[in-house]
């Protein structure tokens, strides 16, 4: 007798990526979309996948999860991409908010891109955007810096960054380092305005407003609790001689830097980039205007 055999063959089309945001706090910022996304999929991928059953769960969602963490984020990518390439439509989610925004997956999407596999965002909640809208502070430009490394030369120069810089900065940051960190950068610049804004859509929210140096004496005697993103104002104009900045400029290039790298420092300092370049063109070695 013929033994019979049988083939099962699979969609050649690839699936896509699903970049999900879920609630930072209140399970009821969810999108319709979302819902349908998580339940339509394959597998979801979760930061923590028993932390993530809890918001599955209240939306009935059976769809399977996978752990998917900075700790395995290398190694396992490939294997997701292969699924991505075989026909399978994968949703990535964290524990809050927005994934890849100090949380994993930018391995992953960057995979997906370079296979020709479609990522597909499904906005949602992102803690530093509630933080930034709510803080009174300039929205329309800002600097996402997340979480500042704990010690170091690199926090240094980010702590300067910040200080200098002339539109908003927004941070996130454990309660145990929050009074620290406003510390520092109160050294730097104890007049700015800053918001400190904790459990955010959360029982205890709270935002509070005041000078670095203000919320340092606070925070130094009231450890914060929860969740906490800080949103720092730009530095204010600086109003700056421009003869000085010829001099200065000229003495830069003549120390072998080039226009481009004489207009960021002038730019670093508060001066209009146009005006920067203007003046950096202008300090030709040798030019005397």
């Amino acid at each position: 007798m013929r033994q019979r055999t049988s083939c099962v063959t699979r969609d050649a089309a690839p699936g896509r990526l699903y970049v999900v945001s879920t609630p930072i706090g209140n399970l009821g910022d969810f999108s319709f979309r979302a819902v349908d996304v998580l339940k339509s999929v394959t597998l979801v991928l979760a930061e923590d996948t028993r932390h993530s059953r809890t918001l599955l769960d209240r939306y009935e969602i059976r769809t399977p999860t996978a752990a998917f963490h900075e700790h395995n984020e290398a190694k396992s990518s490939p294997s997701f991409v292969e699924r991505l390439l075989a026909g399978d439509s994968l949703a990535l989610i964290s524990d809050a908010g927005t994934p890849l925004l100090s949380d994993p997956g930018q391995r992953l999407v960057q995979a997906a891109v370079d296979a020709g596999i479609d990522v597909v965002p499904i906005p949602g909640p992102s803690a530093l955007l509630a933080a930034l809208v709510a803080s009174g502070i300039a929205a329309d430009r800002f600097t996402f810096f997340g979480f500042l490394p704990r010690k170091g030369k690199e926090r240094a120069a980010l702590l300067e960054e910040i200080a200098s810089s002339p539109h908003t900065a927004v941070l996130y940051e454990a309660p145990n380092r929050v009074a620290d960190s406003l510390r520092e950068l109160a050294d730097r610049a104890a007049d700015r305005r800053a918001v400190v804004a904790r459990e955010l859509t959360k029982q205890f929210e709270e935002l509070r407003r005041g000078t670095l140096e203000e919320l340092t004496a606070y925070y130094s005697d009231t450890p914060p609790r929860g969740e906490v993103v800080i949103v720092i104002a730009g530095a204010p104009p600086v109003t700056l001689d421009e003869s000085v900045l010829h001099e200065e400029a000229r003495a830069m290039r003549s120390g072998g830097m080039t226009v481009r790298d004489v207009a960021a420092a002038l730019a670093q300092r508060g001066v209009p980039r146009n005006v920067a370049y203007r003046i950096a063109r202008g300090a030709e070695i040798g030019n005397g205007k």
